[in-house]
């Protein structure tokens, strides 16, 4: 049977997948989050949007969502198999690492905003059942948008995913208080969460046990078959069972994909679960996006913009303020608890479901749950915007409370930059006991690399006083090894403009940059696609049957080429410095004459 653009689902797949394939390269190319292009292509495709006006002009109908409830499904399947792919990167034994941090920082942050929440709305006139369950909502953040934008591993992505954790496992007993507060509830309500709690126990037991003894089986069937479709099949099957098994226990689908991911995660298929199903949880996650969109209304917005911002600074201080206080309890250092604190901020797509559940509760008016459901919407929108705000904060809050007492001594190498290049380099140096000094942005990076015995200091070279301070006229030598071409030029203008005579080795992306970085005036540029590029052909060369004599006076004569090229382009005087990596017979042979 044909399928016409009339059809409803067709033409919505339609705005859906157009919206895929144009905002993301659109706002990649502009550094912008694909967050926000698609929330703002909700609300330009949505009811409330061009939508609205399809009655006046059919044409509209092919170019926006006109049965919104119909994706709503994929949407919250996108937001299981996020979970699920989270789970794919953690262990049991990490969760088990984290469990402080999970009960402890994550129930403490949850109850803490929710309190304070709930305590300004009740004294703004709502009744306290409102306004607990006002507060619970709000309180909660946005696990599909956070752990994307920081990941799980990063100092702020543990911060967030233990609290992000919490209150996915929460959200249920949540909901079932929230119905045992209800005026014609009775005590029935608060021993049906205990029996949640039973059943939901016993649930992931049995999932757990019978998850290590039926997964392996069932992926290894899988893989003998070389189907990647039968693969991706069993897959999806995992998730969908286990969502559905702890439904019907009472608790979140999303507490059930991340049990299967990490269920998986345990097996030596893992790695290819999570390549297969990626695409379907990145394309999932932005139906969810576009539902979020759909939920803004900018005429309700612009008649109660007031009240609307005061609610939206509102709730995201009072949930910064609580996580980051909380998380600098914990010991954590202060640019990582405000960046958190702010990324935590917004409010989430689960509070939307318990807005829902206190409406229907009779615990708020319906007109009050819009309203803090387009306060909601508003803060999704903005969690992108906060996630750059908070990594401002914690570059400035560093750069104050990072010790810049620059060790005393003369004769260092300086190395600017501690990645792994950097690193290499001064494993070298220390190899043929050379001192050196090297200074990194990254305060990640510089507490790692001090654990581990290096000489570095933070600091950001684009500071001018940093460059002064670093005494490079003692210097023997000074590396820049960033991985930025723009400042490495233009911080070798600026270092050879004030010694002369200090050799500067510098790391080149490309022979055009190295021909850039010797017209800015560095010794030395060492290309770093260069060299592995032509060992990578003379490999090849020699692999298909080539003679070394041959293959040998090849690479040598594209060295020559390549030599010549960045010559002519730097309008250099003398070769630059390009030299093939000898073996080590020739370096044994050239030692012994």
């Amino acid at each position: 049977m044909a399928i016409g653009l009339e059809n409803s689902g067709f033409s919505d797949a339609l705005v859906v997948l157009g919206a895929a394939g144009l905002v993301i390269p659109a706002f990649a190319r502009f550094r912008i989050s694909p967050v926000i292009g698609f929330i703002l292509v909700g609300a330009l495709v949505g009811p409330a949007g061009l939508g609205s006006l399809s009655a006046a002009f059919p044409w509209l109908y092919y170019v926006t969502i006109s049965n919104p409830d119909a994706i709503e499904p994929f949407a919250e399947f996108g937001i299981v198999l996020l979970l699920f792919s989270i789970g794919l990167e953690l262990s049991f034994r990490r969760l088990w690492t984290m469990r402080q941090l999970v009960f402890g920082t994550g129930a403490a942050e949850l109850l803490g905003s929710a309190a304070l929440i709930a305590t300004a709305l009740h004294l703004l006139g709502q009744p306290w059942q409102g306004a607990a369950g006002l507060g619970l909502a709000l309180s909660l953040s946005s696990t599909a948008l956070v752990l994307p934008l920081v990941g799980t591993t990063s100092p702020v992505g543990r911060g967030a995913f233990a609290m992000l954790l919490f209150e996915d496992l929460a959200l249920v007993p949540i909901i079932f208080a929230l119905g045992a507060m209800a005026p014609t509830a009775s005590d029935e309500g608060w021993s049906g969460i205990a029996g949640v709690a039973l059943r939901g126990g016993l649930t992931v037991v049995a999932m757990y046990v019978g998850g290590r003894f039926v997964l392996p089986r069932l992926f290894a069937q899988a893989a003998r078959t070389k189907s990647p479709e039968l693969f991706l099949a069993a897959s999806l099957l995992v998730v969908i069972v286990a969502s559905v098994a702890t439904t019907a226990a009472g608790l979140s689908p999303i507490v059930g994909a991340l049990l299967a991911g990490l269920l998986i995660a345990e097996t030596e298929y893992h790695s290819e679960v999570e390549v297969i199903t990626k695409p379907f949880q990145g394309l999932a996650l932005g139906v969810f996006l576009i539902t979020v969109g759909m939920s803004l209304d900018l005429r309700l917005i612009l008649a109660n913009w007031a009240s609307l911002l005061l609610a939206v600074v509102g709730v995201v201080l009072v949930k910064a303020v609580v996580t980051a206080l909380l998380l600098r309890v914990g010991n954590t250092r202060r640019g990582v608890a405000a960046e958190t604190g702010l990324l935590m901020g917004s409010p989430s797509e689960t509070t939307l479901i318990v807005l829902a559940t206190a409406a229907q509760a009779r615990l708020i008016l319906p007109s009050t749950a819009s309203f803090w459901q387009t306060v909601t919407a508003i803060g999704l929108t903005i969690t992108p915007l906060l996630a750059a705000l908070g990594r401002r904060v914690s570059r400035r809050l560093e750069r104050q409370n990072a010790p810049e007492q620059l060790p005393n001594g003369e004769d260092r190498t300086i190395i600017i930059g501690f990645g792994r290049v950097g690193e290499l380099i001064a494993d070298m140096l220390s190899r043929h006991d050379r001192p050196y000094l090297a200074v990194e942005a990254d305060i990640d990076a510089v507490t790692r690399a001090r654990a581990a015995g290096h000489s570095v200091v933070f600091g950001d070279i684009v500071r001018r006083e940093l460059v002064d301070r670093l005494d490079l006229g003692t210097a023997p030598m000074l590396i820049l090894t960033m991985d930025d071409p723009v400042l490495t030029v233009r911080l070798t203008r600026q270092v050879r403009a004030q010694f002369p005579d200090l050799p500067i080795i510098a790391r080149a992306r490309d022979p055009g940059h190295a021909a850039e970085l010797y017209r800015a005036g560095v010794t030395d540029a060492v290309p770093e696609t260069l060299e592995s590029s032509l060992q990578l052909s003379e490999a090849v060369l020699v692999e298909l049957g080539t003679a070394m004599g041959p293959v040998i006076a090849s690479i040598h004569e594209k060295r020559e080429e390549l030599r010549n090229d960045i010559r002519a382009e730097a309008k250099m005087s003398r070769d630059p410095r390009i030299r093939r990596i000898r073996s080590r017979s020739e370096v044994e042979a050239a030692a012994s004459s």
